[in-house]
């Protein structure tokens, strides 16, 4: 019996396999599936990487300051806020460019709300002054009451608000309270009951004026602050800046309050319109400034009684406090936009 025989080499089927190519889509198959799964991978050459992928990386990124001024230069908001508020402290500045009229002299009966003429385009008041000359020189009083009220809110509420915050304790007890106590006496009707102490009365002028705003005004400051100090104190740089042995001062200083500032910007440059407001609130009460010192408040209050004969006497030192307020709230507005990250547009 023959045996048997192993097929020739040529009788085998044979597999024919495909050249490879960069093209073809790859084939796996799963453990799970035993259809295949087709892969496409892009060529290199046909998808480059453009421009607009690379990255820069010898370039510092900005700061929280540098990427606000990067917004803030966009802005429409800040730009016309800037440049009114520029006009205002240069008018207060410089008054004589404007005018050079003398506020409270060339008085004259006569003219007692009279309309407009050659040299006085916005006529004369109940005395006989020029509208123009005191709204001009009343200026400077109006604005250094707003300033420097706001400096010394930023100052004192400031100050306490920190310790309060990043301390805890007995002591943000002790100094919550105290604000709290300030905080419940509103500010115009605080101004009012102390102006009527006789130190007061016998000593009226803008920096009693300021003394007795901020002796109101500073808690919301406050507030703003030690929330803001409170969310910064238990930062990584903090922690990391007090293991390296800085005092809890110093790191209150050196690296709590320039990152908690931002907040308190936002807030002093709206109050500062607030208290621009609150002395010609008082000055129209007849209980801020003098007669004899001019502000936008007394314009408005020696206005008053011609009010129906020449309401224009009383209309334009209402509008440059308008327009100066407006100015100061719009610029907080586009501050508080730029500085908080949530809220800027990309």
């Amino acid at each position: 019996m023959p045996e048997p025989t192993s097929p020739s080499a040529s009788s085998r089927p044979t597999v024919a396999t495909a050249p490879a190519s960069t093209t073809a889509p790859a084939v796996a198959r799963t453990k799970t599936s035993p259809y295949p799964i087709e892969h496409f991978v892009a060529d290199p050459d046909e998808t480059p990487v453009r421009a607009t992928d690379s990255v820069v990386s010898d370039v510092a990124p900005r700061s929280l300051w540098g990427e606000a001024w990067r917004s803030l230069r966009k802005q429409p908001l800040f730009l016309i806020s800037s440049i009114l508020i520029l006009g205002v402290i240069f008018v207060a500045l410089f008054p004589g460019i404007f005018t050079h009229e003398p506020p409270n002299e060339n008085c004259l009966l006569a003219n007692s709300d009279g309309g407009p003429t050659a040299g006085h385009p916005l006529g004369f008041t109940v005395q006989g002054c020029d509208i123009l000359s005191r709204v001009v020189h009343g200026t400077r009083s109006s604005l250094t009451v707003g300033l420097f009220a706001t400096l010394g809110v930023v100052l004192i509420g400031g100050l306490i608000g920190a310790l309060a915050g990043f301390f805890g304790g007995w002591v943000d007890a002790i100094l919550a309270r105290v604000g709290d106590i300030f905080f419940a006496l509103p500010l115009i009707l605080g101004a009012i009951v102390v102006v009527q102490l006789p130190v007061f009365q016998q000593n009226r002028n803008v920096w009693t004026l300021v003394v007795i705003l901020v002796a109101f005004g500073w808690p919301q400051i406050a507030r703003i602050t030690r929330a803001a100090v409170i969310e910064v104190r238990n930062a990584d740089f903090v922690t990391a800046a007090r293991s390296l042995g800085v005092s809890p001062l110093g790191a209150l200083v050196k690296h709590v309050i320039p990152n908690a500032l931002a907040p308190v910007i936002v807030i002093a440059t709206i109050s500062l319109g607030t208290f621009i407001v609150a002395e010609s609130t008082l000055s129209f009460l007849g209980i801020g400034l003098p007669p004899d010192v001019m502000s936008w408040g007394n314009d408005i209050f020696s206005a008053k009684p011609s009010l129906r004969s020449n309401p224009m006497a009383i209309f334009w030192p209402g509008l440059a406090l308008s327009i100066t307020v407006l100015s100061f709230i719009m610029l907080g507005d586009a501050l508080r936009d730029a500085l908080d990250p949530k809220a800027r547009k990309r």
